[in-house]
């Protein structure tokens, strides 16, 4: 037999399958500090090797406040190296809970850095490569908008928390036969009725997790695993829990990133929705201007989220 043959006859070297995933470039635009829900979608988030963060906005009420909470929340976690901007500030009329958290944070920490402003940039840099997660009030996104509307439509897409088609909050109650409550005004849509308007005539692509699909339930057993798993990570994570101060949290924003890493998470109907004035997302006939989740598997949520929290 000849070299030649004998090397033809030799097993090859077994190819990966897969060729390494290129991260995501993800912006995320977040009122961090009221709810609970943002830091945990944060942490899902870090978690994360799928996406590559090239920055977190502070959103909506005292924003300098809030950047030194995730300024502290970042370094602690051991991803001080991912840069935090400082948003548009309001009078907010949610109750900051975890101010005391974002308080130990001296003023001084977080670099002079404009959410509006470094955004857009990012976006000029990377036309058509980032995706914008905003899990906040529109405040930030309806100031790109009116700065720099072409720019602004150069994103990949962006995926909201928002809205609510069909079903409203669920700690309002059941109504009869174990109903979840009708539609209602969302948080984020109804405390900037205007952004979320502008966002929606943007023509960017957009994913909305609205109410109907992001009512998931942190419950006893699974706060339990995460608390106690004392990683750098969970630990932030325990503290912001407890200024929280209440007991169960629902974990709305995190849908959001859970769907930008596996749209198969909470898949998208092509709907047009209306705000009114009251913040309702009303459903209407006519071209879809966005990609909506009205439903999702709470256990393959969990499935997905749990082990990579608990991956350290």
């Amino acid at each position: 037999m000849t070299v030649l043959a004998a090397f033809a006859m030799m097993p090859m070297p077994r190819v990966c399958a897969q060729a390494a995933v290129t991260p995501q470039k993800v912006i995320i635009d977040t009122d961090i500090g009221d709810d609970i829900d943002d830091a945990f979608a944060l942490a899902l988030a870090l978690k994360s090797p799928e996406l590559q963060i090239l920055q977190v906005n502070a959103d909506y009420g005292d924003t300098p406040l809030r950047a030194r909470l995730l300024e502290r929340f970042l370094v602690a976690s051991g991803r001080g190296n991912i840069p935090v901007a400082t948003g548009v500030q309001t009078v907010g009329k949610g109750v900051f809970t975890q101010a005391r958290y974002a308080e130990r944070e001296p003023s001084g920490a977080v670099p002079a850095r404009d959410a509006v402003t470094s955004t857009l940039a990012l976006i000029r840099r990377y036309p058509g490569q980032i995706t914008l997660i905003a899990i906040g009030p529109y405040v930030n996104v309806g100031t790109m908008i009116d700065r720099d509307p072409a720019t602004f439509a150069k994103l990949k897409r962006v995926i909201v928390m928002g809205g609510s088609i069909n079903v409203g909050y669920a700690s309002g109650g059941v109504t009869a036969y174990g109903k979840l409550p009708g539609p209602q005004p969302e948080w984020n849509v109804e405390n900037d009725v205007a952004g979320a308007r502008k966002l929606l005539a943007s023509g960017t692509p957009i994913y909305m997790m609205p109410l109907d699909a992001t009512q998931l339930k942190l419950d006893e057993v699974k706060r339990e695993e995460l608390f106690r798993h004392d990683s750098a990570l969970t630990d932030q994570l325990v503290l912001l829990y407890h200024q929280w101060g209440q007991l169960t949290p629902t974990l709305y924003d995190p849908m959001t990133i859970a769907f930008a890493i596996d749209p198969g998470l909470c898949p998208v109907t092509p709907m047009r929705i209306r705000v009114d004035d009251q913040g309702n997302t009303r459903s209407e006939a006519g071209t879809p201007n966005v990609n909506v989740c009205l439903h999702s598997d709470p256990e393959k949520f969990f499935d997905f989220f749990m082990p990579r929290l608990l991956d350290e």
